[in-house]
């Protein structure tokens, strides 16, 4: 048994009915993703479906739009919901990580400088093992407060510096697969 699980977080059709939704980069994303979910299938590590839920909008559960991508085929292990930006403290997925004993979260999905981050940052601080494939992840342009315009490219290197040797180990996702394969 793997003490690894993979988080997949908020691979939803809520961001598709959000203003700054673009499909530039979503290909690579999506290849990237569904390799990196296959190769951990085979592995036996834990797949989880993480969804971020509001009380109205898109990320509502009465909109409808609070479901997988159609890219994923998966069948999760787990499927939990979270109202905050990361994917442990409010979702019950802490306790049902360690009744299992995993100690090892690799983390993919949307917004890469938001609710991916967070969740490295929660769950490092809270003891696992955490490793970030950042081309597993996905994010969308965001402008500073002073206009300058960052890309989904600078956003990412800068959440790959924050996070790198405090928070998490950085790793394709060949590297996490051949990791695996090791264990």
């Amino acid at each position: 048994m793997s003490h690894s699980a993979l988080l997949i977080i908020d691979v939803q059709h809520s961001f598709q009915h959000r203003p700054f939704w673009q499909e530039d980069d979503l290909p690579a994303f999506q290849q990237a993703l569904t390799r990196l979910i296959a190769g951990c299938q085979r592995q036996g590590v834990a797949l989880v479906d993480v969804f971020h839920v509001a009380p109205e909008g898109p990320f509502s559960l009465a909109s409808g739009y609070v479901k997988r991508l159609p890219f994923l085929e998966h069948q999760a292990d787990v499927t939990v919901h979270k109202q905050v930006h990361n994917a442990l403290t409010d979702s019950g997925l802490d306790a049902w990580l360690r009744e299992r004993q995993i100690d090892h979260l690799i983390i993919s999905g949307m917004r890469t400088e938001q609710c991916c981050e967070t969740t490295t940052r929660v769950a490092s601080d809270l003891g696992y093992k955490v490793t970030f494939v950042t081309e597993a992840t996905l994010t969308f342009p965001m402008r500073h407060p002073d206009g300058t315009l960052f890309t989904p490219e600078q956003l990412k290197r800068h959440t790959e510096t924050v996070l790198v040797d405090r928070f998490a180990t950085l790793a394709s996702v060949d590297d996490v697969l051949a990791q695996l394969k090791q264990e």
